[in-house]
């Protein structure tokens, strides 16, 4: 689809507005769309999509939990970071970050990733079902190996129980 003003250029930015029920869309190149005043920007990175949901929730946008201390309140016992902190620095001081503020990070990180916390890698939308079926039941196997290299018997024994279900016509 080309660019609608300079109709030279290939479409990439593609905007829908609605407004008072009527529909219209516009489709843009980069070119016009930066001289329109649009910022252009192709992925938010997570730590900075965080950073935006958490900062709301501190402000009393997002309703938080009952019984959940003041974000900033409490520090990570391993690099110090506050949640005060991260919502001004969109980043994380360490690994430890994301077990110890996992009560605040995972609703914002399941709100950002339409309800999945787990990154599962990338399949393309077109890939056949059989095909997705194929790549899940690998990486399944992988997790189970790995669950029975390492002890793990109780998240061994739900990854085989989910093979298996798969497995089942």
């Amino acid at each position: 689809m080309l660019c609608q003003v300079c109709k030279k250029h290939s479409a990439t930015i593609h905007l829908t507005e609605i407004q008072n029920g009527h529909r219209e869309e516009t489709h843009l190149c980069e070119g016009c769309a930066q001289q329109q005043g649009l910022s252009v920007k192709s992925q938010i990175p997570l730590n900075e999509l965080l950073s935006t949901l958490l900062s709301a929730q501190a402000h009393g946008k997002t309703p938080a939990k009952e019984g959940d201390s003041s974000p900033g309140g409490n520090a990570c016992p391993t690099c110090g970071m506050t949640l005060k902190e991260f919502g001004k620095k969109s980043l994380l001081g360490c690994a430890a970050d994301y077990d110890f503020f996992r009560e605040h990070l995972e609703p914002l990180i399941e709100k950002s990733q339409g309800g999945h916390t787990r990154h599962c890698g990338k399949v393309p939308s077109r890939t056949p079902v059989q095909a997705k079926h194929q790549i899940e039941l690998a990486q399944l196997q992988k997790d189970l190996d790995a669950a029975v290299r390492t002890e793990d018997y109780e998240s061994a024994a739900r990854l085989r129980d989910r093979i298996k279900q798969l497995q089942t016509p």
